[in-house]
């Protein structure tokens, strides 16, 4: 069996991959670890259970419920809800572990498990590990110790979820919205109900579009991977800017009042500066990854904040902001880490502060992202090559040196290899878009060359 736990939880085609056994047994397996680790000593355990509206939702909360209860944890489900709203209630319940069924961006087809440690934060790699091999061990034919009377778990809904997670958000921010028109895209997702509801109650006029799940919509041709509905939208209405979220809700777009896309370097940019002024960019720190655009270092750099950069993902942005006790972090594609307020990428409340910080100076969401100018970024992924050798390669090495010096101190190389299929991504930036594109496709030909 391969590694069920990617860098997000277990994902899969929902019914074929993930199917209601393997989430039921997940589950069980999940509370036995977590018992054996000493999580639930001295108490009766519980868990907050959440999903996003997808169909398949429906069935496999049933049965992680199911697992969980039968192996003796008390069940909070508290229904359709972000991922960053159930990491949120995991803590403020004191619960000790928190379930979200979502498969985030993906297509409807899919759906994922995610676990959450006591506190809301993800959970700890030889946890998920552990939980694996139990997993196995009982698939394979160990019964399980299970409890019976009174030792079952009981299962509420908590419907109180939505309002404290709301309310929560609002308690975190600056100022309030009064006189801003937002428009807000939902993916047919998770906050469909919540982030109107959150931007509404901190005064800003709110459009809704993508609002309207109804388990089969979910990322269909919306959200943040499909702007072009949020720009119309918000021209159309004379919006001030508009905010585009995925299915479950853990990242954030935006757009301005023309409908230009605003970024998750951007978002950051505009963020940092925010923070800073109020004084909360600890160490005058934001901590970003390798694929950050190298407008955002060096409008970084002009501003004298800091940017430590990770591997692509945002799990290891989150590990660098927790070693370090930095206060920001997050990816170009929208996931935005604010550590004071949140464990994980939370995209209702990057917007809100995003919007907090427009409604606060009076300055357009243009002019506030023009403190970087993003360089054009060309990608090429080469496929069928041997992406091990791509670090020791002479011939790669030699390509690579002559780009660098052809790009000097306004452009940057940047090759990559792909962590599930074989091939090589050839990442260039450059202050003008042909000498991007011409010094990756004659990168991408040494690699095909080279490698293959």
């Amino acid at each position: 069996m391969g590694r069920l736990f990617g860098t997000d939880g277990v994902r899969g085609v929902a019914n074929a991959d993930l199917t209601a056994e393997l989430a039921l047994g997940l589950s069980v397996a999940a509370a036995h670890v977590l018992a054996e680790a000493g999580t639930f000593a001295g108490h009766r355990p519980t868990a907050v259970v959440g999903r996003d509206p997808r169909a398949s939702g429906e069935f496999l909360e049933a049965a992680v419920v199911a697992g969980l209860a039968s192996a003796g944890v008390d069940v909070l489900r508290v229904g359709v809800l972000p991922t960053p709203a159930v990491a949120h209630l995991t803590g403020a319940l004191g619960a000790d572990i928190g379930v979200m069924l979502s498969a985030s961006h993906n297509a409807m087809p899919d759906n994922g498990i995610k676990f959450f440690a006591r506190g809301g934060h993800k959970l700890a790699d030889e946890l998920e590990d552990r939980i694996e091999t139990v997993y196995e061990q009982h698939r394979t034919g160990e019964p399980w110790s299970r409890p019976t009377g009174a030792g079952v778990g009981r299962v509420t809904d908590y419907m109180e979820g939505f309002d404290r997670y709301v309310a929560h958000l609002i308690g975190v921010l600056p100022n309030r919205l009064d006189g801003l028109k937002v428009v807000l895209d939902e993916a047919h997702g998770a906050a469909a109900r919540v982030s109107p509801e959150a931007f509404a109650r901190a005064g800003a006029e709110v459009v809704t579009i993508g609002a309207d799940p109804d388990g089969l919509n979910i990322n269909d041709g919306c959200g943040s991977t499909h702007l072009d509905l949020l720009r119309a939208a918000v021209v159309e209405h004379g919006a001030d800017l508009g905010i585009a979220h995925d299915g479950d809700a853990d990242r954030c777009l935006a757009v301005d009042a023309t409908g230009e896309e605003v970024d998750g370097d951007q978002i950051l940019a505009v963020l940092a500066l925010a923070m800073r002024e109020a004084g909360q960019l600890r160490k005058d720190t934001v901590v970003g990854t390798v694929m950050s655009n190298l407008g955002f270092k060096i409008a970084m750099e002009r501003e004298g904040i800091r940017l430590v950069q990770t591997a692509v993902g945002d799990r290891y942005v989150l590990e660098s902001m927790k070693a370090e006790g930095f206060a920001l972090g997050g990816e170009q594609s929208g996931h935005v880490i604010v550590l004071d307020h949140a464990t994980t990428g939370d995209g209702t409340l990057t917007g809100l502060m995003l919007a907090a910080r427009v409604a606060a100076t009076g300055r357009s969401l243009a002019e506030l992202a023009g403190v970087m100018q993003r360089l054009p970024q060309v990608l090429i992924n080469v496929p069928d090559v041997d992406k091990s050798r791509v670090t020791t390669s002479p011939e790669l090495a030699a390509a690579v040196a002559e780009a660098e010096r052809e790009l000097g101190s306004s452009g940057r190389v940047l090759l990559r290899q792909s962590g599930t299929e074989p091939l090589v991504r050839v990442m260039v930036e450059a202050a003008d878009i042909e000498q991007a594109r011409a010094v990756a496709g004659r990168l991408a030909d040494v690699v095909k060359s080279a490698l293959g």
